[in-house]
């Protein structure tokens, strides 16, 4: 696959030397170059798309229409709108004939798939969708990193390898199966400290045996204390401890555990002695503990204490640029020779939103490994809640009609709904005004088109660009 407009490796003179902060199609997917490592730069307001060579964005693809679709920067931000061509375009799993791109959205051009990044190309495309990086390229943080993604991850585990050094106490903010465990332990691994990670889910373990498990306790401290126990502040010495679901944890233990923080010594139940510890602690919460705080559930000096460096893990529909590299790391672990991916079964990895993240796709791989025929993971092998959702459906954001996927969506057939008023500005900003082409648009009279312009109180001319001629010609079209 020929793709034209590329980006060079981050260390060269070429790239230091070009503007930072563009936005493009980051290249994610195809059968038959599944690591191409190229990104298409949007350096002018209306780019062609096709496999007609001179075409902005060329894709030398059989699925591809000579003239595929058009990318056009309007008011409302970046459209793609498809030109007739063969195979369409989707946008997070929604086809329309114009959709809006909004920062993070999959976009798909035939059998071709790409991520629409508004900002900031340069930096994703360094790193390529099998997990390498391009040229000379060098990573920001450590390469043994076990977490895996592209530049957001990469700059994460650069973060987390300088707070490893230090004596912070660090606090990881993120969703369920974002990979808060994974950090720490990767803090842990880079701190250099020669004790042991432990781990334990505050949320897990009733109230009344927390503080023991923790601090643990003295022979006869309750019935059942037959013998002493060292609590994991103990059993951890010289390591670090992950108070993992922190946000759960009750009234009591909250102040104890303040108590250990800023005393450095723990008492075992049962113990009036207190004994010094040496650990590094470290806390994880998928809840907001600023509205915890707010509330009264969760200590504010408790969370001052915590909170030496905070950091958030991005859930997994934030940096959906990592999906694949996921899954093919996922597939390398779980079979001696991975099956190949066909599109479809990229493209519904790619639009669904992973309200579980990195663990629900790890599941789901394991899942269709198991119920896959043949040498190839296809849509079919998906469970039917990916496979089967409904991506018609739409909802309301400031009160304008969009997408489920977030994207822009005028009719393509006659209708009796009015469009919103973000859905006519768009579609005047791609047709500079012309409201016979609107008409056309949408199937209706150019009467109907000039009611809806009346109700928005939309003038054609402010969207009108270039010499009168121009229009003239493009009105008898």
């Amino acid at each position: 696959m020929n793709h034209s407009s590329t980006v060079r490796s981050a260390d060269t003179d070429d790239d230091r030397a070009q503007p930072r902060g563009r936005a493009g199609l980051l290249f994610l997917f195809a059968e038959n170059d599944q690591f191409s490592p190229e990104a298409h730069f949007f350096d002018r307001d209306k780019l062609s798309v096709g496999r007609e060579p001179g075409s902005d964005v060329q894709l030398d693809d059989a699925t591809i229409s000579r003239q595929h679709a058009e990318i056009v920067h309007t008011d409302a931000g970046w459209i793609v709108r498809d030109l007739g061509s063969r195979n369409g375009v989707a946008v997070n799993g929604v086809r329309e004939r114009a959709l809006l791109l909004e920062h993070g959205c999959i976009v798909r051009v035939g059998d071709i798939l790409f991520q629409f990044v508004e900002r900031e190309l340069e930096l994703h495309a360094v790193y390529r969708s099998d997990g390498q990086l391009r040229g000379c390229a060098q990573r920001l943080g450590p390469s043994d990193s076990h977490l895996i993604g592209g530049w957001k991850m990469d700059r994460l585990s650069a973060q987390l390898a300088r707070v490893a050094k230090s004596e912070l106490t660090a606090l990881l903010l993120g969703e369920s199966g974002t990979g808060k465990e994974v950090a720490a332990r990767e803090i842990h691994r880079w701190s250099g400290r020669v004790g042991r990670f432990a781990a334990v889910n505050c949320a897990a373990i009733p109230a009344a045996l927390l503080e023991s498990e923790l601090f643990g306790y003295r022979k006869g401290a309750f019935s059942g204390a037959i013998n002493d126990k060292p609590g994991l502040f103990q059993s951890a010495k010289g390591g670090t401890l992950l108070l993992d679901e922190i946000g759960d944890m009750p009234a009591d233990a909250q102040a104890k555990l303040l108590r250990v923080l800023q005393s450095r010594t723990v008492t075992p139940l049962g113990s009036v002695d207190p004994e010094p510890t040496d650990v590094r602690v470290l806390a994880a919460t998928h809840r907001d503990l600023n509205a915890l705080q707010a509330s009264g559930a969760f200590r504010a000096d408790l969370y001052a204490r915590l909170s030496d460096f905070v950091l958030r893990l991005p859930p997994l529909r934030e940096r959906k640029e990592d999906v694949l590299m996921l899954t093919r790391n996922f597939l390398r672990e779980l079979r001696r020779e991975p099956p190949r991916i066909s599109v479809g079964f990229a493209a519904e990895l790619l639009d669904y939103d992973w309200p579980y993240n990195v663990r629900e796709l790890e599941s789901c791989i394991k899942r269709s490994l198991t119920v896959m025929e043949g040498d190839t993971l296809r849509r079919r092998d998906l469970p039917d809640a990916i496979r089967l959702r409904d991506r018609s459906a739409t909802r309301r954001t400031d009160g304008a009609e969009r997408a489920s996927a977030g994207g822009l969506r005028p009719s393509a057939s006659p209708s009796s709904d009015a469009p919103s008023e973000e859905e006519l500005r768009a579609m005047l900003a791609i047709h500079r005004g012309n409201v016979s082409a609107l008409a056309r648009e949408f199937g209706k009279a150019r009467m109907q088109v000039h009611r809806w312009l009346s109700r928005y109180a939309l003038e054609p001319e402010q969207f009108r660009a270039g010499s009168s001629d121009e229009m003239a010609e493009h009105e008898s079209d």
